[in-house]
């Protein structure tokens, strides 16, 4: 009886109304993401020291049962929770080449503890279930060619990475990257019109089988903060979660029968609060002859080349100086000899990253994350310029050509680039 009725206008309008302000208000809940309390849940849990049968382990077995920390905040701690760490709490990561046994690449890490002796691991365990392959190595030399046995592991010794700033690393697209190295890309065709031949090489993106560009991780092997934190937590602590079980002890590979140290909410929180730690900041002097050190110091950064693959912003992003992209930083030759080239008789994927090839790891924070590169073999920001010697080779070139204080100048700006500061040490820093 309401139809065509000035009340079934009305009726229809406030309807309408109220599902509309539904949608924004439930829009704005969740740009929002997580709540202060699932976050701050999230840092009990990252700074929690884990133990076997661990009461916050529900029906999973705790620590380990092989792991290389206690707890998150072991390694991660430089600058403040969620930092970079030490060489004392390197990785021993290893990688599996393909062989004519497996065409697979594999991977894993030889962990530093286990809950039990007779658990703990070691390169040769390692070797016993990746043996040499014999004649698994091709050698030319000029037009001969003979066959070596091959071994097929390859160790790093893997620095603990900062995680200042990883949600909002985790907002750049894969678009967002592919375009910038497009970019890159009109920049050196530029160059060479203009007769100029030294641009720095442009790296290349870490497209994972799903499709996906990677972004976390020394060889970009994750998408998102998400799975970082999944493989961190199994791999490093021994935390069975939602998206990635402990590994099995001397097997290296993940126990599909281990229950869960991390439900899906302990999990969550978790990842929360890890993307919810604060951006690294720029902290420039207030005494006003410091402070045109580092604004020189910048401008060299810029002209040197530093910034072709030190991105200063990326993906609306400012202050990350990174590409995200995998590059050649210090030499990785194959080479044995005059004209001899080694190289296995089933060779890597060509998606997949080459042992020389690493991110470009972020430069904010980078004042208070050393030490430097990926195996943290870099004591000081100057050791770790001059280890550029291949793709960036002749910003190094640059670098060293620079007077005394044009250098001075250059490090200051990147010893302004600080983990994120509370009130009391900014002040302390001016």
């Amino acid at each position: 009886m309401f139809r065509n009725s000035p009340f079934r206008t009305r009726l229809v309008v406030v309807c309408a109304t109220a599902a509309l302000v539904w949608c924004v208000v439930s829009g704005i809940a969740a740009t929002r993401g997580p709540d202060r309390d699932t976050i701050a849940s999230g840092q009990l849990l990252f700074e929690h020291r884990w133990q076997p049968h661990d009461p916050l382990a529900g029906k999973g077995d705790g620590l380990g049962p092989v792991f290389n920390a206690n707890s998150c905040v072991e390694c991660h701690f430089q600058g403040g929770v969620g930092g970079a760490g030490s060489n004392k709490h390197n990785v021993l990561a290893f990688e599996v080449h393909p062989t004519s046994r497996s065409v697979s690449v594999q991977g894993g890490v030889v962990h530093a503890a286990s809950v039990f002796p007779d658990l703990l691991e070691s390169r040769s365990n390692v070797s016993l279930l990746y043996p040499v392959e014999e004649n698994g190595l091709r050698v030319t030399t000029g037009c001969s060619t003979r066959f070596r046995d091959f071994d097929p592991v390859r160790y790093t010794s893997v620095n603990t990475p900062s995680l200042f700033g990883a949600g909002q690393i985790d907002n750049i697209s894969g678009g967002a990257v592919l375009r910038n190295m497009r970019l890159r890309r009109l920049g050196m065709i530029s160059d060479e019109f203009n007769l100029n031949f030294h641009s720095t090489p442009i790296g290349r993106p870490r497209i994972l089988p799903d499709g996906r560009i990677g972004k976390f991780g020394w060889k970009n092997q994750f998408a998102t903060v998400e799975e970082f934190v999944a493989a961190a937590c199994a791999v490093e602590v021994g935390l069975s979660n939602p998206l990635r079980r402990q590994d099995q002890p001397q097997q290296h590979v993940e126990d599909a029968d281990a229950d869960y140290d991390l439900n899906a909410d302990q999990f969550d929180a978790l990842v929360a609060f890890v993307g919810d730690l604060s951006r690294p900041q720029q902290i420039v002097p207030l005494n006003a002859a410091a402070a045109t050190e580092v604004r020189r110091g910048e401008a060299l950064f810029l002209s040197v080349g530093c910034a072709d693959c030190h991105t200063p912003n990326l993906g609306g992003v400012e202050g990350i100086y990174s590409d995200l992209l995998l590059h050649v930083v210090e030499s990785g030759s194959t080479k044995d000899g005059l004209y001899t080239t080694t190289e296995p008789v089933v060779p890597l994927p060509e998606d997949y990253p080459r042992p020389a090839e690493w991110k470009t790891p972020p430069l904010w924070g980078v004042a208070d994350t050393a030490p430097y590169f990926h195996d943290g073999a870099s004591p000081t920001l100057e050791v770790a310029i001059l280890r550029h010697a291949v793709q960036a080779g002749h910003v190094t070139k640059k670098y060293k050509e620079l007077k005394p204080s044009d250098r001075k100048d250059l490090i200051a700006f990147l010893r302004s680039l600080r983990a994120p500061q509370t009130e009391s040490t900014q002040l302390a820093a001016r």
